[in-house]
């Protein structure tokens, strides 16, 4: 038996039809599954198991996991490291790339090295200010920006050379994603900035935190309204939050999250508030789940990694649905003999 989003026999880089990269991530999409994906942390570590360990919390769970790069302007084991590492599992992996820190030479010799260790996924950030960060005297670069690097992506993919003409001898394989925020002002502005990304040849969109899904159903209306969703999947993150005085720090301090009033005093009323939090997560996912045009949700639970598990199960968005991971087809099979 064959799982759908199985690697292909026999050669892990063959492309479907219709399809622009070998990945996984890209196969559900496609094949019109509400996909779902969630955010590592790197470590601060050179511990190739710290990155393994990490990943574990997620086996069974979801379609893809995003390695963030330097987040927050932060500093941390590299992106395209920690997708390596996890591509030599088996794991599916978005990689994130920051225009904040390299210049267009550096990132395009990146883009290649990731294809060429079997990323499938690339999402296309202008990144966090350093001032934001843990080293604030760094020099920021931002040679490119988000929608610029989406077509300097998209032109190595399809064109087969760098921004300089000159050509590639194999194009990078590549299922190529970028960022949207629809919860902050100014609100008309959100989808006229996605429909640039979408255009500059952005093929899946991963949303900031959305905690006022009223809010994203009028965003959505607009999507469709476009026909956005339509060239392009939409995928909504969200996540638990831990407390009502975490829910206002991150307000007050984290650019770019809306949390609304009612959360926050939702999340006062009760005695165990991060449970609350996570409660309120699930039923963020399944009122998600329901919104027309969108295409997946993207968890993002810094320093509560454990609960993403708990957080799918309970949203029952899978729909019996296991997403595939390095031990399945090995525990499937030892389950058949015991059988």
């Amino acid at each position: 038996m064959r799982f759908e989003d199985e690697p292909a026999p026999g050669d892990p880089f063959r492309i479907l039809p219709g399809h622009f990269s070998p990945g996984r991530f890209e196969r559900v999409l496609r094949a019109g599954k509400f996909a779902v994906s969630a955010e590592l942390s790197p470590p601060d570590s050179a511990d190739p198991e710290e990155v393994y360990s990490r990943a574990r919390v997620f086996d069974g769970y979801v379609d893809a996991i995003n390695a963030t790069d330097g987040s927050g302007a932060n500093c941390h084991m590299s992106s395209v490291g920690v997708c390596a590492l996890l591509t030599r599992k088996g794991y599916s992996t978005v990689m994130q790339v920051s225009c904040r820190d390299r210049n267009r030479l550096a990132i395009q010799g990146d883009v290649l090295g990731a294809a060429a260790m079997g990323v499938a996924n690339v999402m296309c950030l202008t990144g966090d200010g350093v001032q934001a960060g843990d080293h604030p005297m760094a020099k920021p670069v931002f040679d490119l920006d988000a929608v610029s690097l989406v077509s300097t992506v998209k032109m190595m993919r399809d064109e087969g050379h760098f921004q300089s003409g000159r050509r590639l001898t194999t194009p990078p394989r590549l299922f190529i994603g970028a960022s949207d925020n629809p919860f902050v002002p100014p609100l008309e502005y959100r989808v006229e900035r996605l429909a640039k990304k979408i255009a500059a040849g952005a093929q899946f969109i991963q949303t900031q935190y959305c905690f006022d899904v009223p809010r994203l159903k009028q965003y959505m209306t607009r999507v469709r309204d476009l026909g956005l969703h339509e060239k392009a999947f939409i995928i909504v993150g969200t996540g638990p939050l831990a407390s009502a005085n975490a829910a206002r720090w991150i307000r007050d301090n984290v650019p770019g999250i809306y949390i609304p009033d009612d959360v926050i005093k939702r999340l006062e009323g009760v005695t165990k508030p991060r449970l609350e939090g996570r409660k309120l997560c699930m039923e963020i996912i399944q009122e998600i789940r329901q919104v027309e045009g969108v295409s997946g949700v993207h968890v993002m639970a810094y320093r509560q990694e454990e609960s993403v598990a708990e957080l799918v199960d309970a949203s029952g968005v899978l729909e019996g649905r296991v997403p595939w991971y390095p031990g399945l087809i090995e525990n499937t099979n030892v389950k058949r003999a015991a059988g």
